[in-house]
């Protein structure tokens, strides 16, 4: 039975134009996550993220503040099982 968990976060703040996406993408990385960071039109960044409880947890902190120049004001969160559809972490297009 897997451990994997998902999780789909909405990070608010000033997270656009500040490297958020990209150094989202090296973090779950390191933490050997999968999944995807997008920029939203609303100016929010959403991510999906999988893999294991501990590392998730991990990168839902890092979220909170994200990169130097981030000023994250709320991180809205819901989970569920993993699907594992993912292979890597990936930045995608904007929605």
């Amino acid at each position: 039975m897997s451990t994997q968990r998902r999780a789909t976060l909405r990070i608010q703040g000033t997270v656009q134009g500040v490297s958020y996406r990209e150094s989202a993408r090296q973090e779950a990385l390191r933490l050997g996550l999968s999944g995807w960071v997008r920029n939203r039109s609303d100016g929010s960044v959403e991510a999906t993220v999988e893999g294991e409880p501990g590392a998730l947890e991990d990168f839902i902190r890092w979220c909170h503040s994200g990169p130097r120049l981030a000023r994250v004001t709320d991180v809205a969160r819901s989970d569920g099982g993993a699907t594992g559809e993912f292979r890597t972490f990936t930045v995608e297009r904007t929605s």
